[in-house]
């Protein structure tokens, strides 16, 4: 194999070369954009150290931006001889410019190369689906409060407990969205640092300036110590899987709350028909086929933290060619999870739910705490109105025709769907992506 950046001139056996370089040559497709950009960024650095000519980096920016554009097109290709995307980088560069397509490496290892790389894909893919979260977010809050007068029982232990609202229901998913996007938030602090300039992981001689890289690509700071840079390589897959995993939780817990309330036992809400399939025997079936999938890809992402945990946990510092097999673990994560948001928001649009479940005989319990608390409010102590209302229940003789009154925050009556929407606000302006985007187009400029 001749277009390797580590070719030493002698040959590779062929089984071991299709064994070591795995998929990495699908895979790296999904990273070509931002290897081109991480090279954009090194090479216009090494200009200003000195280590690159001005007329060397007006030949190489032209080339390397339509290798871009090419990439964004999804037309940009790994030759079969070619063993990953920043080979290909540069044996593109080279082919068109000769010994100055060779100069692009200085400085730069494949280990640096490959941290920056994830990174800048894993920032993008993260924007991509805070973006997704918050338009979850906000369906699910327009869904509280057009049905925040809709009563349904409340159940722990599967058992009908205490009177509940389509406006908490809905809404409560809505607000753990917020926690899940203070996770996304996390992972994207851990993201957002550049690696560049950390070399094999053991720094580089030259006199590279990673505080200008840092500020050509966007990122929010460096990753300073650089044994600590190539450490991040597993540990930053895994806080971006662990708050996938949050995402997940709710999703895949909604899709499950969606499948059992929409059974014939319960009968709260209705699934769109698009999102049922039939069976091949009864006619009658309509089974939520899309919610028990989402909610078995939600379980499969909440897995991914510890495949990767178990791929990388136990190295020692420095590199190892295990990290490799990341990429197959790490990459689906994003459209698994994308998906899923997607499909979840268009059938929380078209459920419909039904108005008057708790009209049904079988629900009167539900309303035992209300007649506890109103013969409280009239002056019996708790426990002795516990008892009573306790005894009615037993002798067949408990009946409840008061009026809900629940003002507390967070109750149905008070739901503070403004409160939890500013919240959200908040969290997804710390994300601060027009930073990133302006950092981007003007390297690109």
């Amino acid at each position: 194999m001749a277009n390797k950046l580590w070719d030493k001139g002698y040959d590779e056996d062929a089984r071991i070369d299709a064994f070591t370089v795995g998929h990495d040559r699908e895979l790296d497709l999904e990273l070509a954009p931002y290897d081109i950009l991480g090279t954009m960024a090194h090479i216009t650095m090494l200009e200003t150290v000195g280590l690159l000519s001005k007329e060397d980096l007006e030949a190489l920016l032209p080339e390397l931006k339509g290798l871009y554009s090419l990439a964004e097109e999804g037309k940009f290709t790994i030759e079969d001889d070619v063993e990953d995307v920043h080979s290909q980088v540069e044996l593109m560069l080279t082919r068109k410019l000769g010994d100055i397509g060779k100069k692009v490496h200085t400085g730069r290892s494949r280990n640096d190369q490959v941290l920056v790389d994830l990174k800048l894909y894993a920032r993008a893919r993260i924007e991509k689906t805070v973006r997704k979260v918050e338009s979850l977010f906000r369906t699910l809050q327009d869904a509280s409060e057009k049905y925040k007068d809709v009563l349904i029982p409340g159940y722990t232990h599967l058992q009908v407990a205490m009177p509940s609202s389509f406006g908490l229901w809905f809404g409560a998913y809505a607000e753990s969205l917020t926690g899940d996007m203070t996770m996304l938030k996390a992972a994207w602090d851990v993201v957002n640092r550049n690696p560049l300039g950390s070399a094999a992981g053991y720094g580089s001689s030259a006199p590279l300036d990673r505080t200008l890289t840092t500020k050509l690509l966007g990122f929010d700071d460096l990753d300073y110590n650089s044994v600590y840079a190539q450490m991040t390589r597993g540990k930053m897959e895994r806080a971006v899987a662990f708050a996938y995993s949050s995402v997940a939780e709710t999703v895949g817990r909604l899709a499950y709350d969606g499948c059992l309330y929409s059974s014939q036992n319960f009968g709260f809400l209705k699934l769109p028909d698009a999102l049922t399939t039939g069976s091949s025997i009864m006619p009658h079936k309509k089974n939520p086929d899309v919610f028990e999938l989402v909610r078995a890809r939600c379980n499969k992402i909440q897995g991914v933290q510890n495949t990767v945990r178990l791929i990388t946990g136990n190295l020692p510092s420095g590199y190892f060619r295990d990290m490799q097999v990341l990429k197959e673990v790490f990459f689906p994560l994003f459209d698994e999870m994308d998906s899923c948001l997607d499909i979840v928001e268009y059938a929380v649009k078209g459920m419909e739910v039904r108005t008057d479940a708790m009209d049904d005989p079988k629900y009167k319990l539900a309303f035992s705490v209300e007649k506890v608390n109103d013969l409280v409010s009239e002056g019996v102590p708790f426990r002795d109105a516990y008892r009573q209302v306790a005894a009615s229940i037993s002798g067949g003789t408990f009946d409840y025709q008061g009026t809900l009154n629940h003002t507390h925050e967070g109750s149905i009556g008070n739901l503070c769907n403004d409160r939890i929407a500013a919240r959200m606000d908040i969290l997804v302006d710390s994300f601060d992506f027009g930073k990133v985007a302006a950092a981007i187009s003007e390297l690109l400029a």
